[in-house]
């Protein structure tokens, strides 16, 4: 999961346990409101009904019901018993709904004076008024229809709304987070570009003022000090390399002007041709190292418009006067949009360059000094094939293919150093293309030169 996506689930889980918990705070405060204004209601209910006992001598139960009936609210079908000090009932206003109670109820409100709990949908209510006189004891059963009604329509808001509030906040969240996040994500789409190609390429940081710019500046600073020292080791490769050339070629040419003379015997001969042929694969390691070391040099820059067809007839003509047994089976495949997809703006030397390593390759590790070449297209892709039949890479060896003095297993025998394929690679990334090695068939290696126009 993403940084991006993470921070988007935290907060927006975060936020619907917020919500939640104030939706059931607010729920549960309501609910013990509610409890508690039912409850002091029917205190008030109590406490008046047993003035009128205190305060009213002989009163007339018969008024008083009638009083009861008249005044309560049938909404909240209220009930009312009264007892006198010995637990005896001194008057009901009840009328077929009874209210269950027991003499332990009435000795545990003598005692805490007071008490509340619930009868089925009901809510009873008891209180102990202890009178110069006479004591009495209240019991009132109501049902409180109003405020339980009002608890169900605010359950029914805070559901709403949190499933509401909840979604919005998902998705604001996420819309946030993500622009919040895009100069990280342009952060990272830059430097994902960055390869030994464009060490130059840099990010941009508009402020200070976030982690996210600083991050960017400080990077800035570490890619100057890379590029630095990259074209400091490019620069000593490159000069070495040219140095290490001009002697090797007054040696090359001593000794081959000294195998052409007559003054040395047959044996000398031989002994300088070996020591020639080691000076020549020496001087061809030399040579692609300062190859490798230029490629992405700003003189290799070439914009101009060449037919890939023609560079490698170019490649392959050359080829066959250094190895004139070297068979090339040439195919090209027919298709509407072949011509415009042969058309490439590249460096026409560098194309040449990989053309001719590439069918090297195909030519020494060749069991039969033959190599097939096929032209074809896909879509918007121009694949150049190059296969030649000989023993093949495994899996461990196809990985490290195209690192440098990589060799694998069927090289056993043959001359080269491992830099041809590294090559290839790195002029073709410069040409925004790329090579892929496969086994399509026993002892058969196949390489896809893929140019996406």
């Amino acid at each position: 999961m993403t940084l991006k996506n993470r921070i988007s689930l935290l907060v927006s889980l975060l936020f619907t346990v917020l919500f939640g918990l104030a939706s059931a705070f607010i729920f549960v405060l309501y609910s013990n409101f509610r409890k508690q204004e039912f409850n002091d209601r029917l205190e008030i209910k109590a406490l008046s009904t047993i003035k009128l006992l205190a305060n009213v001598k002989d009163v007339d139960y018969k008024i008083m019901r009638l009083i009861d009936k008249n005044s309560t609210n049938e909404l909240y079908n209220e009930k009312k018993l009264i007892f006198d000090s010995n637990f005896k009932l001194i008057y009901s206003s009840v009328d077929g709904t009874k209210i269950n109670w027991s003499v332990a109820d009435l000795k545990f409100l003598k005692k805490n004076k007071t008490f509340f709990k619930k009868q089925g949908s009901n809510e009873l209510f008891g209180v102990f008024f202890d009178t110069n006189a006479k004591d009495y004891y209240v019991l009132i059963s109501a049902n409180d229809s109003y405020g339980k009604r009002k608890l169900v329509y605010l359950e029914y808001i805070l559901i709403l709304s949190y499933l509401l509030f909840t979604a919005i906040c998902w998705v604001l969240t996420s819309f946030t987070v993500k622009k919040t996040m895009k100069p990280l994500s342009s952060f990272y789409q830059k430097i994902k570009k960055i390869n030994e190609n464009n060490l130059d390429t840099r990010v941009e940081a508009k402020s200070n003022k976030n982690e996210i710019d600083l991050i960017a500046t400080e990077f800035n600073f570490m890619m100057d000090r890379i590029e630095v020292s990259y074209q400091k080791q490019k620069e000593f490769t490159a000069h070495a390399s040219h140095e290490l050339r001009t002697p090797l070629s007054r040696i090359t040419s001593q000794i081959e002007n000294k195998i052409g003379g007559n003054e040395i015997d047959s044996n000398s001969k031989n002994f300088l041709n070996i020591i020639l042929n080691d000076v020549n694969q020496l001087t061809e390691v030399i040579t692609s190292l300062l190859i490798l070391s230029k490629l992405d040099n700003k003189k290799y820059e070439n914009k101009e418009t060449h037919r890939l067809d023609e560079i490698l007839f170019t490649a392959i003509e050359k080829l066959n006067k250094i190895f004139p047994d070297f068979i090339i089976l040439f195919e090209m495949e027919e298709s509407e949009n072949l011509d415009s997809l042969l058309e490439i703006r590249g460096n026409k030397k560098l194309l040449e360059i990989a053309f001719s390593n590439i069918l090297k390759n195909a030519f020494v590790y060749s069991d039969n000094k033959q190599a097939k070449v096929k032209i074809s297209c896909l879509a918007q892709n121009l694949i150049i094939s190059v296969s030649n039949t000989g023993n093949t890479l495994d899996e461990k060896e196809q990985k490290n293919l195209f690192q440098p003095f990589m060799r694998g297993k069927n090289s056993n025998g043959t001359s080269g150093f491992g830099l041809g394929l590294r090559i290839v690679q790195r002029i073709l990334t410069l040409h925004k293309a790329k090579i892929v090695y496969s086994v399509p068939s026993k002892n058969t290696n196949l390489f896809q030169l893929l140019f996406h126009i």
